[in-house]
């Protein structure tokens, strides 16, 4: 068949024109680089702790990781590590997952006076820059995950999607934003921080307010009856969300417990007798964790009074800045005078069998530190809570998974976090010695991988 001439001009400029765009693919395709091999991290030679109680430490152990997984674990000679593997010697020093905190402030770094903090943080505008350096501070101390237990909602809220996005550094967060309240108790009104309910309809819609703004958790503080409690629960668990109260009195963990609140923090912290052997067994049968946050006056105050030297330590000022640093460290100054300390006398006597009572309950007992309150610094407050917890009798290998596997159970996350094991996010901390042994050294955080990312080495 023949075709006019006008017909095949057009015919053979569609070839040409398809040709081209044929050939432009091809060599797109080519200059396109492939897609990205999931990089391989070897962490090889140290003692392996699981995040297990219980379980026998693996010596001379390999952690092979593949992006943000763990893909192996066990001894080093039974691991095969690849060739283009990066590879970080751990011989001598003691492998175990990232550190969980479950009760973290992000907005606070220490300082001794919040009616003073709140208002100076607020009026110079450092919000969300106190609780960057608190998110770093806290990671580069071994924890990877965090519950931040009070803050203001939109810089909380920033700071958790901006660490997710991997913009800032810091530790997975849980964040509550304002808490959940009848009163201000101890802190400013200056920053917005609270809210302020009177009725258990009005704390079930502040919990629906706080659910829709995309909190992960929810706060109850003080001033609650049952009622209240469980108006709060209720309408958490409509959302999905888990509530942690804030009680010490008796009367008050008992009326959380009861109305169904998920977590009982700062119990057994408080200058007060012991609870209820009742009341302490019915709390470990159901399985309601425990967090008791004891080291936070108790034992970190006479801690500063035998070496106040800790209130200077460089790593704080370099971390603060020149500004924050001088705010924080001159509200420090004669800190044994501090209204926050002022009941700590009656606290340091009741403080070891209070926290014995629960230990030897053998209830679930997570481990949160309230981080960041007074002469409380994220550097160094989840080791110290660690401490607490065996000075008064728990094994170390059981404090250890308290702020491992047990907190991840608290996040509702123990598929992805608190242990190695193949499958699981690749959250690894070395450690400068052995914490069985003594617990101190969880001090010595000297590598950090969160997600398969090292992001603290080794000083050279």
């Amino acid at each position: 068949m023949k075709f006019p001439a006008a017909l095949r001009a057009a015919l053979c400029a569609l070839v040409l024109a398809a040709s081209a765009s044929l050939a432009a693919a091809q060599t797109a395709a080519t200059r396109s680089p492939a897609p990205a091999a999931r990089k391989t991290l070897a962490l090889v030679g140290g003692m392996l702790l699981d995040g297990y109680d219980g379980v026998p430490p693996v010596h001379r152990a390999a952690i092979l990781i593949e992006g943000d997984r763990i893909v192996r674990v066990g001894p080093a000679s039974e691991v095969p590590i690849p060739p283009d593997a990066e590879v970080i010697d751990t011989s001598g020093r003691v492998m175990m997952p990232g550190l969980i905190d479950t009760h973290v402030h992000l907005i606070i770094l220490g300082h001794g006076d919040y009616d003073r903090w709140d208002p100076w943080i607020a009026k110079s505008h450092l919000v969300e820059r106190v609780m960057e350096i608190s998110a770093k501070q806290l990671l580069m101390a071994g924890v990877t995950s965090a519950v931040d237990l009070g803050g203001t909602l939109n810089e909380s809220l920033s700071v958790r999607d901006r660490i997710k996005r991997g913009e800032i550094p810091g530790p997975r967060m849980w964040m509550a934003g304002p808490w959940i309240t009848r009163s201000l108790g101890d802190y400013s009104p200056a920053l917005d921080d609270q809210i302020l309910i009177d009725t258990p309809d009005e704390a079930a819609r502040a919990v629906d307010r706080l659910a829709k703004a995309g909190v992960d958790v929810i706060k109850a503080y003080v001033e609650l009856g049952p009622a209240h409690y469980k108006a709060i629960a209720d309408a958490a668990h409509r959302h999905k969300l888990r509530v942690h109260a804030h009680v010490y009195d008796e009367k008050d963990v008992r009326n959380a417990f009861e109305a169904g609140i998920d977590v009982l923090t700062h119990v057994g912290s408080g200058g007060m007798p012991l609870y209820d052997p009742e009341l302490v067994r019915a709390i470990a049968a159901k399985g309601t964790p425990v967090v008791t946050t004891v080291a936070h006056r108790a034992f970190l105050f006479p801690a500063t009074v035998d070496f106040p030297e800790r209130l200077d330590d460089p790593q704080l000022r370099e971390d603060f800045g020149p500004e924050i640093w001088k705010e924080v460290r001159s509200s420090l100054d004669g800190f044994q005078r501090l209204s926050y300390f002022a009941a700590t006398d009656q606290e340091m006597r009741f403080a070891r069998p209070l926290l014995k009572q629960w230990i030897d309950s053998n209830c679930v007992m997570g481990m949160g530190t309230d981080s960041g309150t007074p002469l409380n610094f994220h550097t160094e407050a989840l080791w110290r809570e660690i401490k607490a917890h065996v000075d008064a009798g728990m094994a170390p290998q059981r404090a250890i998974t308290a702020a491992t596997r047990i907190n991840a159970r608290i996040l509702g996350d123990e598929k992805d976090l608190g242990t190695l094991e193949p499958g699981k996010l690749a959250d690894v901390i070395v450690v400068g010695g052995d914490p069985l042994f003594d617990i101190t050294a969880l001090s010595r955080v000297e590598v950090v991988v969160k997600g398969g990312v090292v992001v603290k080495r080794p000083k050279e």
